[in-house]
């Protein structure tokens, strides 16, 4: 049964699908990768070939699928010793391996149906719904797709809040006395924020991450506005908020990615370079904690979201006010902000599957 979103029923799922953004892993990928990145989008040619430089200054490498594996074989060793004892695939939005390829592995080892985990723990267009456009459209054209779920958005989920509380006391243990703790999150187009609870979800997790880390003294601000230079972003940038705490007379800053799971090429080029060199200009002393990776609180919180699905009538653990997020969206949820006409979705309140082939 399944009301407001919310799904009572015990799901009979026969296969984890990790879902990720993907990444260059050497020079030749990076102009394919960016094709895929930007299709469809109005990003002149500078753009795209500023933003090719910041990969060709790590070898044309991005950390992230790297990453994922480690995350991979980390839920796969807590699945096989605390159950649900399910095979895990792996597709990315952008790279090798591609969606479309493990829909394909599925179908042919014979899944029929499959709960997919996006590396995004909070709700917006390009972490959400463009995900759940992909997999659909990946599912249509592979013969015998199995049924695809989605787990929830986990942004308060007690087991993120813990894994991402221990990387900033880690960050916080090296660094001065007093430094000022400062949350990033990817900034989004503000029309495309509108459609979102991204920036509520973002207020909530930074308020509990903060409160848990004793630090009630927190500031978020947005980073990676690097691809649709015109439209108005989110802020305030990373910059504006190191300026702000220079001019406060703080001496020093930890940062936290928030919003990212993982280190992105956004995590090492836009912070550990540019905000680093950025602090330091203003005489900040600048740590940087470590995204929550393969933190065991994080992975067994994957392993918990797959329990729930996979149980009737189940408890969903949540911290803060605004409860958990439902298992399937709602059809207006994390629309894009863009004019036209909405693309077909799995995991959606009302959506249908494609059809087998």
């Amino acid at each position: 049964m399944t009301l407001g979103g919310f799904d009572e029923g015990a799901r009979d799922y026969d296969a984890v699908l990790v879902v990720s953004f993907g990444g260059p892993e050497g020079p030749d990928e990076v102009m394919p990768f960016l094709d895929r990145v930007l299709a469809g989008r109005p990003v002149p040619p500078p753009v795209k070939a500023r933003i090719a430089e910041r990969y060709a200054r790590f070898g044309g490498v991005s950390p992230i699928n790297a990453h994922a594996r480690e995350f991979i074989a980390a839920l796969e060793a807590r699945l096989a010793a605390k159950g649900p004892q399910l095979p895990v695939y792996w597709g990315n939005r952008n790279s090798a391996p591609l969606l479309g390829d493990a829909i394909r592995r599925m179908a042919d080892d014979g899944i029929k149906n499959a709960i997919a985990y996006v590396t995004s723990v909070f709700s917006s267009y390009s972490g959400c719904r463009q995900y759940r456009e992909d997999l659909f459209r990946a599912a249509e054209q592979e013969a015998g797709a199995p049924r695809i779920d989605k787990l929830r958005v986990a942004y308060n989920h007690p087991g993120f809040i813990a894994a991402m509380a221990d990387r900033v006391r880690e960050a916080q243990a090296i660094a001065p006395e007093g430094a000022a703790l400062l949350f990033t999150a990817h900034s989004l187009p503000v029309a495309m924020a509108a459609r979102t609870d991204y920036e509520a979800q973002l207020d909530e997790a930074c308020a509990l991450l903060a409160h848990r880390v004793g630090d009630d003294n927190w500031r978020l601000a947005f980073q990676s506005n690097n691809a649709r230079a015109g439209d108005p972003w989110l802020t305030p940038t990373v910059e504006e908020a190191l300026a702000s705490i220079a001019a406060s007379g703080r001496s020093s800053v930890v940062v936290a990615p928030i919003g990212f799971v993982c280190d992105h090429m956004e995590v090492v080029m836009d912070l550990d370079v540019e905000a680093r060199a950025c602090a330091e200009g203003l005489g900040l002393c600048y740590f940087r904690a470590r995204t929550v990776g393969t933190h065991p609180a994080y992975v067994d919180m994957v392993r918990q979201l797959v329990v729930e699905r996979m149980s009737a009538n189940p408890e969903r653990p949540y911290l803060g006010q605004r409860g958990p997020n439902p298992d399937y969206c709602a059809p207006d949820c994390c629309l894009s902000g863009r004019p036209g006409t909405t693309l077909p979705t799995v995991g959606g309140l009302g959506d249908e599957q494609p059809l087998p082939r």
